[in-house]
């Protein structure tokens, strides 16, 4: 995992339900954790475009429903800068499911996938169609 160019607006706390991209047979994810979250006291933990977090399935396959996997942000709806100063914001919230080292698990994504992901996790440029 690498550092990123920009440091994306933090805009899914955890509870947050997302959309999963890939072809690993999950449809909505739910955040659990933030991997790496350090944070004050009372706060919520939040995650942002290319942050690992941990989720939990609620709709999609039989064979991944109801399991703690991890997972990477590829798009948020909330608009963030980056540093060349263009604004970037995406139609929905949405991740991809990857495994301890950080390499996807599905073999396709659906939709454009943000530059700050594919800098951070470059298996996930493979196999993405289109990056923004």
């Amino acid at each position: 995992m690498k550092a990123i160019s920009t440091s994306a607006t933090k805009a899914l706390p955890v509870g947050a339900e997302l959309l999963c991209a890939d072809n690993t047979g999950a449809k909505i994810i739910k955040i659990i954790s933030v991997m790496g979250y350090k944070g004050k006291r009372k706060t919520k933990p939040a995650a942002g475009v290319a942050s690992q977090i941990s989720v939990k399935v609620i709709k999609g396959d039989e064979k991944v429903r109801h399991e703690v996997h991890r997972a990477v942000i590829i798009r948020q709806r909330k608009e963030y800068r980056r540093a060349d100063g263009m604004r970037v914001s995406f139609s929905d919230n949405a991740a991809v499911l990857v495994n301890d080292k950080g390499d996807a698990r599905g073999t396709l994504i659906k939709g454009p996938v943000a530059r700050e992901s594919v800098e951070r996790f470059s298996t996930i440029g493979k196999i993405s169609k289109q990056v923004v």
